[in-house]
């Protein structure tokens, strides 16, 4: 027999897929997800199969997504808000992957799908919620405010962060509906290079995000149901690396999280290319690169090597292997983390992927910053520890509140 050890070491797959699993599993708590219609999906998939998988989570995400829209038109409007998170979760890992496979109809018809889900779920939830336009350099940026039972003023506020690929019915279960059971209110809203602003009207990522957290503020703090002095900031995956990039800038934030650390993104990027093509692009010979990073593409196993650059190069608005590099390697926060004067707490969890290390280094340069380890023994490993995100919920709202309790910057 396999032991529970062994099976949760091993995971379902051997790859990046494996992870995904994970993390729509992890959303099961807050009714993000179904285990049941997780499992029985992945049963009859392989990992390498692109074309498999989109097919697999648009079918599930639709058919979730008809559950939710009959229990709506029958009335059950709580049955139809669970359906509907489900199913725009299900459709954001659909949306993941037509972006890898570098369709851009199937990437817009899927996310178009994932945001009807999202929107049935705002349209049938309980909690209040508003829409609110972020004033964002001659345009807006779309927020959802959400507000908690008890509805006393001004209050304790929390603003969520996504990272670079997550969808907001994925924060849903990692921060927000957390903070309003806990009387937060809760601002989700999408960046440049995040869900509608860059699926809909194409604006990239920028690695100066405190053009972007600077007016998400300024729409916060305008609010009469917002106490200025117990604000608060979460931010996610690479939000580790935005957030703490804005706070070197944006000091009116009382307390801020980092599920987890970000000190570098371009390391993620550098460490799976091989020293002798990085040796062709750090001395600048840049048509080398290219030829040979296109050659290496076409290789066993460089088809999913490619996928995964598209995805991931996808949202910085770049063409080309160096000039993905080039824009990549801004988002460092190495010389001005030291300028962070907030109160911030870091996750580091065992086996961490993605930024390995980055957790601890992050903590190093910010003053004052705590760092919040977490382990494999208690199932809290991998980026973002995906199975263990009630730990994660409990421990990071439990230093908010005492962070926030008197409403001032305490360390």
């Amino acid at each position: 027999m396999v032991s529970n050890r062994k099976v949760y070491l091993s995971g379902f797959f051997s790859g990046d897929r494996d992870y995904v699993v994970r993390s729509l599993l992890g959303k099961a708590g807050r009714g993000g997800s179904e285990p049941g219609e997780v499992l029985a999906t992945i049963a009859g998939l392989g990992e390498h199969d692109d074309g498999v998988w989109f097919e697999a989570w648009s079918a599930l995400g639709a058919r979730v997504a008809g559950i939710a829209a009959g229990c709506a038109q029958a009335g059950h409007r709580v049955s139809a808000a669970r359906a509907y998170l489900r199913a725009a979760n299900y459709l954001a890992v659909a949306v993941d992957v037509a972006s890898a496979l570098d369709d851009d109809a199937k990437v817009r018809a899927a996310f178009d799908a994932h945001r009807a889900a999202w929107e049935g779920f705002v349209a049938s939830t309980r909690w209040p919620v508003e829409r609110v336009a972020i004033p964002y350099e001659g345009s807006t940026l779309p927020g959802w405010f959400f507000h908690p039972d008890d509805a006393g003023d001004p209050r304790p506020t929390l603003i969520v962060n996504n990272g670079s690929d997550g969808a907001l019915s994925g924060l849903w279960s990692e921060a927000a509906e957390g903070a309003l059971e806990r009387g937060y209110g809760v601002l989700l809203f999408d960046g440049p290079g995040q869900q509608s602003v860059f699926f809909e009207r194409g604006v990239p990522f920028r690695y100066d995000w405190e053009a972007v957290l600077t007016p998400v503020v300024d729409t916060v703090l305008a609010r009469p149901d917002v106490d200025p002095g117990r604000l608060a900031v979460y931010g996610i995956s690479q939000a580790g690396y935005w957030v703490s990039r804005a706070l070197a800038f944006e000091h009116r934030v009382a307390a801020a999280v980092l599920d987890g650390g970000v000190v570098d993104v371009a390391r993620s990027w550098t460490s799976q290319i091989p020293h002798s093509l990085m040796e062709l692009y750090r001395k600048g010979e840049v048509a080398k690169f290219e030829r040979d990073m296109s050659i290496g593409m076409k290789l066993p196993g460089g088809r999913a090597t490619l996928a995964n650059w598209n995805f991931r190069a996808r949202p910085y608005g770049t063409t080309g292997f160096a000039a993905t590099l080039d824009e990549v390697s801004r988002y460092t926060v190495e010389q001005v983390a030291a300028q962070v004067d907030t109160p911030v707490l870091i996750t580091s969890p065992e086996r961490e992927q993605f930024f390995p290390g980055q957790s601890k280094e992050l903590a190093a340069l910010i003053p004052g910053a705590q760092l919040l380890e977490l382990t494999e023994a208690e199932g809290a490993s991998f980026h973002c520890q995906p199975l263990a995100r009630e730990l994660t919920e409990q421990r990071m709202f439990d230093w908010l509140d005492e962070r926030l309790a008197t409403g001032v910057h305490a360390r």
